[in-house]
Parts: structure tokens; sequence; C-alpha cells
């Protein structure tokens, strides 16, 4: 006898979650164990329920689905996230495949579609709609430029992303919606940036990734 594959549901609409229920109660291998109307509710929920698969929006309240998924996977990391939105951007998905999704659909692939790609990721699979696979193939098939050389090798890469923004200007809210990260988490790598690089306040830190080379287009 099959597994019954538990799903738990993260969107901050109810009336997406209460459609989404009723297609899926329907299916006899799949149960829906939970409902979470933000980021913070269905990392509580997955730590508690237990989900093989988590229905995944980018967009909600407190933390997103990116940084969602994140900490649902650094506790359970046998959880399959799916994330099902509207948003189809180049950001949007790379951010979810860095964050550990394996998978990436469009609302609009229709009731069958959200089926096979659980019972896709729930086995393992990897799982993309057609046009998030076309921009995938497309990252990968173009030529890639030499990669430059890291301009502070104290620092981690994801660290070294951030003084670059930090660099061009931008302020934390800004650099926390670009990463898909939480305020908290921006706040962290700032502070582990100006004790790696041994500066006292943020102005120094740009001067210092000025220096290196950083920010300066987007000046």
């Amino acid at each position: 006898m099959q597994d019954t594959i538990r799903v738990l549901i993260a969107d901050d609409h109810p009336l997406f979650r209460e459609g989404m229920r009723g297609r899926l109660d329907r299916v006899a291998d799949i149960e829906v164990v939970g409902e979470a109307g933000s980021g913070d509710e269905a990392v509580e929920l997955a730590r508690e329920l237990d989900p093989t698969v988590v229905l995944m929006d980018i967009k909600m309240p407190g933390l997103n689905g990116i940084e969602a998924t994140r900490e649902i996977l650094e506790t359970k990391p046998q959880t399959g996230v799916l994330v099902l939105t509207m948003f189809e951007d180049d950001d949007s998905v790379f951010a979810a495949m860095r964050a550990g999704a394996k998978g990436y659909l469009l609302k609009d692939c229709g009731g069958e579609g959200v089926v096979r790609a659980i019972r896709a990721v729930a086995s393992g699979e990897a799982v993309f709609g057609p046009g998030v696979a076309e921009r995938i193939m497309g990252f990968f098939s173009a030529p890639r430029p030499a990669t430059p050389q890291r301009a502070f090798a104290e620092l981690t890469e994801r660290e070294e992303e951030v003084l670059s923004l930090v660099a061009e200007g931008k302020i934390n809210q800004e650099i926390s919606r670009q990463l898909f990260v939480s305020l908290k988490t921006v706040r962290n790598h700032v502070s582990n940036i100006l004790l790696k690089l041994q500066v006292s306040d943020r102005a120094q830190a740009v001067i210092r990734a000025r220096e290196a080379g950083m920010g300066r287009d987007k000046v």
C-alpha cells in the first residue's frame, strides 16, 4: 500500500487555501495535515506536523516563503518544499532554489499539475513548471563570465553579496527584499561584516567596499 503524502498548505489567502484543500482532499494518497497563513506559522506547523510536502507561497506576512523554506529545511531537511506562487521572475526562482525548494510552480498550473508535482516532490524528484524550467535551462546554458577574484576572502559569499548592496547605497529593508531574507538576517550579516573587516560602522565598510571596486556602477 502506498504511503499517504502529508501536505501542509502555506499561503496568506484563505480562499486559495480552502480551494486547494478541497482539491487535495479528493485525492486518495494525499492528506492535508494543516494550513498556515504566514511564513512564521508555516515554520511552526512544519516542525509540529512533520509534513511530507509543504506547498509554499512566496509573498506572505512575517517571514516570506523563501526564508520560511530555509528555516524549515534547517530542522526538517527531509521535507519537500514545493513553491506555488504567482511570481516567476528570476530573483524569486533562483532564491527558492538556493533555499532548497524541490519544485516551483505557478498558481495557474491547474489542480492536476499540483497533484502530480506533490507526488513527484514526495518521491524525491525536482519539479518545475514549463516557464520556470525554461528560465533555469537558459541560465545554465548561457555562457558564464570568468569568476572574478573575491575582494574579501574573510567574508562568506553571502556576506560579500550584502556588502556589495550596502556599497550601492541600499538600506537593510531593500537588501532584505532583494535577497529574500528577513530584516534580522540582514542585520546579522552587516554586524558580521563590520566585525570581520574590523571597521566601526557602515560608512567605513562602504569605503572599504568602494576601494575594492564594489558598488561603483550603481552610484
